[in-house]
């Protein structure tokens, strides 16, 4: 198992992967893919200033994480959000925790400090949403700190949305 930063080259792979999440879930609520261009910019804009990582094994990948800002202004500076996708045969193994880990050790030198992860949360649980990513979260030290209501729109029906914090040691 190996755990790299993400280049431009890996956008078509790493695209793959999150384009299920797209189509088939609510886990994200964007509705349509991006396109392989625009997913390529994110990596590269997101390269400028925070980690951007990917875990392969057997020369396949099987997931990626990356940090973002979570607030613009400078007081904030401290502050990041993280995302995570996980191939969906590779789900279960435990390259999440993996994966979170080591964005956690490559944000301490930026000097980072609060951890926010933005989770789409079912009213109820159904096919497109469960609690899964909630639960993740929990077990990788998140609280959850906010919630709001019916805010995403996605499968015909109405998702809320969490905020969940970690504050690093």
């Amino acid at each position: 198992m190996t755990i790299r930063t993400a280049t431009p080259e890996d956008a078509a792979c790493l695209l793959e992967i999150y384009s299920y999440y797209v189509t088939e879930t609510a886990i994200t609520f964007e509705c349509e893919a991006p396109s392989l261009s625009e997913f390529r910019s994110r990596i590269e804009n997101t390269l400028k200033k925070y980690p951007y990582l990917v875990l392969e094994e057997g020369g396949a990948v099987m997931g990626y994480a990356y940090s973002g800002v979570f607030n613009p202004r400078a007081a904030y500076g401290h502050c990041c959000e993280v995302t995570i996708y996980v191939d969906r045969i590779a789900k279960g193994r435990g390259y999440g925790k993996i994966l979170y880990k080591a964005l956690e050790e490559a944000l301490k030198p930026l000097g980072i400090t609060n951890l926010y992860a933005c989770i789409a949360d079912p009213i109820e649980e159904d096919e497109y949403l469960t609690r899964d990513s909630e639960n993740f979260h929990r077990h990788m030290g998140y609280v959850k700190v906010g919630e709001f209501h019916r805010c995403g729109y996605k499968f015909n029906r109405y998702y809320n949305m969490i905020w969940m914090e970690r504050i690093l040691p």
